[in-house]
């Protein structure tokens, strides 16, 4: 049953985009597998990834368009945490996380064990109960609002921090027209308060307008912080300490020339608190 507890943990996250909601999944999960009567069961690690994936499928269809100040955005995981207990290497990057939202569960789901665990059109079809031309109409459907984006970075990309010291630097010197050069014409910037906080703005697009809202919320929130950089599902992150409490994070975006097309903002503490400084 152990060694199939972080298998079930990166299937239950990628699809809920929650850690915590995650672990609660696939204790459920487990619990009532272990309360079964097991004469029929043939394969006990398909009948448990089977059970988890339609729980979170489910899940994620209750809680579909949540409140939150801001936009709600996917709880950020660094793998230098001992506590995360998720499979990296099939860890979606935090853009994809992204992106899936706008996909419904189940197609969330094809696309995830499509390309995260290399799953045939019949093996998800018997996952999912759905037949294996439904499979590929699904997986069709993702790909096309997915833009054929990565399931997970290069390994040469991963330990650049050059970009989150040119960002921080421009950020403290409240340089506008330096924060621009680091970002794409159609930077978009998206902020998470959760519940409780209340963002600036939910989503900035647009060079010039992105650098001014930047440059306005280190100055007014940011600037005394301490700060620290990271890379948090597999991408490059700056954050903002107050006291042992992380206060705000922000999760890049590079293009292939190193500009940032994206960033997240997410400042909502219920999605901050398993992350430490390290």
């Amino acid at each position: 049953m152990q060694e199939n507890y972080s298998r079930l943990l990166t299937y239950a996250y990628n699809i809920t985009g929650s850690y915590e909601d995650a672990q609660d999944i696939v204790q459920d999960v487990i619990e009532k597998y272990i309360s079964l009567d097991h004469s029929e069961i043939r394969n006990e690690t398909n009948f448990l990834i089977k059970s988890t994936i339609n729980h979170a499928i489910n899940f994620k269809n209750r809680h579909t368009g949540r409140m939150v100040y801001g936009e709600w955005l996917p709880e950020p995981l660094s793998f230098d945490n001992g506590e995360n207990k998720l499979i990296r290497e099939q860890t979606a990057r935090y853009t994809l996380l992204v992106l899936l939202e706008k996909l419904n569960p189940r197609e969330r789901a094809v696309y995830i064990l499509k390309e995260a665990f290399d799953y045939s059109h019949q093996e998800i079809a018997e996952t999912l109960d759905i037949s294996i031309d439904n499979s590929r109409q699904l997986l069709s459907r993702a790909g096309k609002q997915l833009q054929h984006i990565q399931y997970a970075p290069d390994a040469a990309n991963s330990t650049d921090t050059s970009i989150l010291h040119q960002y921080q630097e421009a950020l403290s010197e409240g340089n506008i027209p330096r924060i621009e050069e680091l970002l794409m014409d159609d930077i978009r910037l998206s902020a998470d308060g959760g519940k409780r906080i209340r963002v600036v703005k939910a989503v900035e697009t647009g060079k010039s307008a992105t650098a001014s809202l930047l440059a306005y919320v280190y100055e007014q929130f940011l600037s005394k912080k301490a700060f620290t950089f990271h890379y948090l599902n597999h991408q490059p992150a700056l954050c903002f300490w107050q006291g042992e409490h992380l206060y705000n994070c922000h999760i890049l975006d590079l293009d292939h020339h190193g500009l940032i097309r994206e960033i997240y903002s997410i400042v909502d503490p219920e999605k901050l608190k398993r992350l430490s400084p390290v």
